[in-house]
């Protein structure tokens, strides 16, 4: 079993301390809600904290409000919380069901929504011991120069392995941070890049306070994951869809593929669907073929890439014919 770094603990009770506590800290400092991704990363030497500052007690972060025609959620709420409320499996089930699908019941229950959406990337070539890493001279996103995934590359493709990122870019959220500078709103496509070193656009001395999604008349959603085992595994591959509906067929569409790269990816296909569309099994299938061609896995997680891209068409097509497009 591997140890612990010694590390300082902070545990503040607003999130106007814990935003002083970043800033007085600076950069031995990081902050920790659930732990389930920050504390394994700080025993393989992938992330050094001198001092971690707990947000467990900052109970304005906790909580799900139906606010007139939005939902907000604090970023404390636990994963479990998410997937068993019932005004989220009402309003907003991608996101449920997301949540539903991290980790194992001993994840959910400890991770949360916020630690979720800023979750580390991932690679098979970061995500292993000391020992391992030094063997092939590290990696670009720790300790060494170039990327392994590809030959001689200069820019970090770690994998986005977080469930309820998709979902909450296809279900349109917003994403509220604090620091001691003020607070900010960014919309869920807009944070995450393309780096897998720094794949988000929060800075580092900021905060995830709560995220916010429009409850829309006619909407619908959905998740579906692929991985190794039913539990516990991270995604292999993972497909996010939200369904607008009126009286005229389909009102607005967005699908979103994640575990490919750096950031999850908007497939054009779906955005580019007239309003008006009639449900069909051609337009199933006409997504699913544009998804194949939109999405290329790149060999950075576990499971064979090529595999995994033929596997993109077959995700699509099955969550979109559970959420009546065909």
């Amino acid at each position: 079993m591997l140890p612990l770094p010694r590390f300082r603990m902070f545990r503040p009770t607003t999130v106007a301390e814990a935003a002083g506590l970043l800033r007085d800290l600076g950069e031995d400092a990081q902050l920790v809600a659930g732990g389930t991704d920050l504390l394994p990363n700080m025993k393989h030497g992938l992330v050094g904290a001198r001092a971690l500052v707990s947000l467990q007690n900052v109970a304005a972060l906790k909580g799900v409000r139906v606010e007139r025609q939005s939902l907000r959620i604090g970023a404390l709420t636990t994963l479990e919380s998410l997937a068993e409320d019932g005004r989220i499996r009402e309003l907003a089930p991608g996101l449920a069901e997301a949540a539903e699908a991290v980790g194992g019941p001993h994840h959910r229950r400890m991770g949360t929504l916020g630690g979720n959406l800023c979750l580390d990337t991932r690679c098979r070539y970061y995500n292993q011991t000391h020992f391992w890493r030094s063997a092939l001279g590290f990696c670009l996103k720790k300790d060494g120069t170039v990327c392994h995934v590809v030959a001689g590359g200069q820019k970090c493709v770690a994998a986005a392995s977080n469930d309820t990122a998709p979902a909450l870019i296809a279900l349109d959220a917003t994403i509220s941070l604090e620091s001691v500078r003020g607070e900010r709103e960014v919309p869920a496509r807009s944070f995450y890049t393309a780096d897998g070193i720094y794949n988000t656009t929060r800075e580092r001395d900021e905060i995830v306070t709560a995220v916010t999604l429009p409850i829309v008349p006619g909407r619908t959603s959905g998740f579906d994951k692929l991985r190794r085992r039913n539990a516990i595994d991270f995604p292999l591959l993972s497909v996010a869809a939200r369904v607008d509906r009126d009286e005229g067929g389909i009102a607005a569409l967005d699908i979103v593929v994640s575990a490919l790269a750096a950031r999850p990816r908007r497939l054009a296909a779906a955005a580019k669907v007239p309003p008006g569309t009639r449900p069909s099994m051609d337009l199933v299938h006409r997504l699913s073929e544009a998804a194949k061609k939109e999405c290329r896995p790149l060999d950075n997680v576990e499971g064979d890439a090529e595999w995994r891209h033929e596997m993109v068409p077959l995700l699509v097509e099955r969550l979109s014919r559970r959420l009546g497009l065909g």
